[in-house]
């Protein structure tokens, strides 16, 4: 699947996601002389998916370097350097790995800042891969963006292109001074977008990725490109006119701009990665019931993943996942109702749109 146009316009350029990763964390390296990567995998050959690939052997082992199991270690040893003016890019080729360093994040990363009184600062990167694959199972295909983004102190984003990935990574590891965790979804890596140069970057928050009238959806990661899809699909069949928000920053979306979405609609949508209960879902809806809640004509619609772990099972997986089919309903039922009539698409599973993963790396 490509996102890319099929000749990109002038001044455009195709870009995968995993090669805008690769971009900016050779950039990185090459404009910043105390930045460093580390994790599990980083100087392997396939370079977690692509987006670390030969930089162990460009810039040596000093500054890219793989890491034991010791998640927890390995982070203690970032937030260090970054305390004496380093600043670590960690990784974790699996989201549930970084479980195994939540003391280091949430009990000394994040509050650095508020308990010495702004003089301590820990910026640094922390990379998290989550998302469905080859059938990973409940240990290895969790979505958390919603437990980083509860504690007050870290910034945690969720770029959904590769335009994304270049606008704001760079920005992030310039000057942003506290830690940051960036979820990339593994479905996303494969994919070619189009990418050009542009004075209105991506920001550290919300943005319209599509305009429209009729309903709002809000929407994470690889769940953007679903809705944007599906948008595309509703249009196309019945004129309805979706509007599609990226959230983007998970911590800090710009809650002004989705309340006068959802003043303008009506209706809302919202499509996460992760589980409802106590998650992005329930917290773009606690947002606007506090903001005004009669801006509802009718109760949203949500979309994530099944309340249970993951079923490691294909036939199982596939209906655990959010589909296209499911995507394209919620918008229809929140316009025309559950009796809508409207022919569905026939692409049940999500890998149906974009990789089927055949291994685990």
């Amino acid at each position: 699947m490509s996102i890319a146009a099929v000749k990109p316009a002038q001044g455009t350029r195709v870009l995968s996601y995993a090669g805008a990763l690769l971009e900016t964390m050779d950039a990185a390296l090459a404009d910043h002389a105390n930045v460093f990567i580390m994790g599990q995998g980083v100087d392997d050959f396939k370079g977690i998916f692509g987006s670390t690939t030969g930089l162990a052997e460009k810039y040596g082992a000093a500054r890219v370097f793989d890491v034991p199991l010791m998640e927890e270690g390995m982070t203690g040893v970032a937030i260090g350097a970054s305390l004496v003016g380093d600043y670590p890019i960690t990784t974790h080729i699996r989201a549930d790995f970084s479980f195994l360093a939540m003391n280091q994040i949430i009990n000394l990363a994040s509050k650095y800042r508020y308990m010495f009184g702004g003089l301590m600062r820990c910026p640094m990167l922390i990379r998290i891969v989550v998302g469905r694959s080859w059938g990973q199972g409940a240990q290895h295909s969790q979505s958390p963006q919603a437990t980083f983004a509860h504690y007050p102190g870290l910034t945690v984003i969720m770029p959904s292109s590769s335009q994304a990935i270049l606008d704001m990574y760079p920005a992030i590891i310039n000057r942003h001074p506290g830690p940051v965790i960036s979820i990339e979804h593994r479905l996303l890596y494969n994919l070619d977008f189009t990418v050009a140069p542009s004075e209105k970057r991506v920001p550290l928050t919300s943005y319209v990725a599509r305009k429209g009238s009729d309903v709002t959806v809000v929407a994470t990661s690889v769940m953007v490109l679903e809705a944007l899809r599906a948008a595309q699909y509703v249009e196309d069949q019945t004129g309805i006119s979706a509007e599609v928000i990226d959230l983007n920053s998970i911590s800090h979306p710009d809650w002004n701009l989705v309340t006068a979405s959802v003043a303008r609609t009506g209706r809302l949508v919202v499509a996460d990665t992760s589980w409802l209960e106590y998650g992005v879902a329930a917290e773009v809806c606690r947002q606007l019931v506090m903001r005004d809640p009669g801006l509802l004509r009718q109760p949203p619609t949500m979309l994530g993943m099944a309340p249970a772990p993951c079923p490691t099972a294909k036939s199982l997986e596939d209906i655990y996942y959010p589909s296209q089919h499911e995507t394209v309903d919620a918008i229809l039922t929140q316009v025309k109702g559950d009796k809508h009539g409207i022919a569905l698409p026939v692409e049940r599973s999500m890998t149906e749109g974009y990789k089927r993963f055949r291994g685990p790396f």
